[in-house]
């Protein structure tokens, strides 16, 4: 059975280097015989932010947002993710770090649940998560003097926190400066590493 993958993808512009990265990843997903699910937050116009009945209906473990069911549906019946956004500021998009606001519900068979010993997750079917990121900063700035947010928060605690046991962080960095070779060469490897969700 071919291992089913939900690509992520968050940026709004279609000529963007991002978006080349989601056609390399897609590509790259079918040559290895993996299927893969698209979700394209500013395509589908999701809502980042919560208001007043979404949050009511929070601990329901409702919403009355149809892509949150959708969204949440596709997370409980994959067996990896992936992400593809850019680094505003130094960590995530808003419209991603409202996507795991709004889908990743509470409750028994949804994302989490929360015990006395902390948030369990529940989407331990997503075996590991590659986050592809770009930033006008260099990788190492990232990491060494800006808290180093998409690792050590986003793969390492809030992903975690899901199920999500594992994570692979790879970021072009320094793109406003990037030469077209290097760029082509990033494409390359994003077309033709291994991605493993076993």
């Amino acid at each position: 059975m071919l291992k089913k993958i939900i690509v992520v993808y968050c940026h709004p512009y279609n000529q963007s280097f991002n978006h080349a990265v989601l056609e390399q990843v897609l590509t790259n997903l079918h040559h290895q015989n993996m299927t893969p699910e698209l979700i394209d937050l500013y395509a589908e116009q999701f809502t980042p932010v919560y208001d007043a009945e979404e949050l009511r209906l929070f601990h329901q473990e409702k919403t009355h947002d149809p892509l949150v069911t959708k969204y949440l549906d596709m997370l409980r019946n994959a067996d990896g993710i992936i992400f593809i956004t850019p680094v505003w500021w130094n960590d995530l998009p808003g419209m991603l770090k409202g996507f795991i606001d709004k889908v990743m519900k509470e409750g028994e068979g949804l994302s989490h649940t929360v015990t006395k010993t902390g948030v369990h997750g529940e989407l331990t079917n997503l075996k590991h998560a590659y986050v592809f990121t770009t930033s006008t900063s260099p990788t190492f700035y990232l990491r060494m003097w800006c808290g180093n947010a998409i690792r050590k928060i986003f793969i390492k605690v809030t992903l975690k926190q899901l199920g999500i046991k594992s994570g692979t962080w790879l970021n072009f960095g320094s793109i406003s400066t990037s030469k077209p070779e290097k760029r082509q060469t990033y494409l390359k490897k994003c077309g033709e590493m291994t991605l493993d969700f076993s």
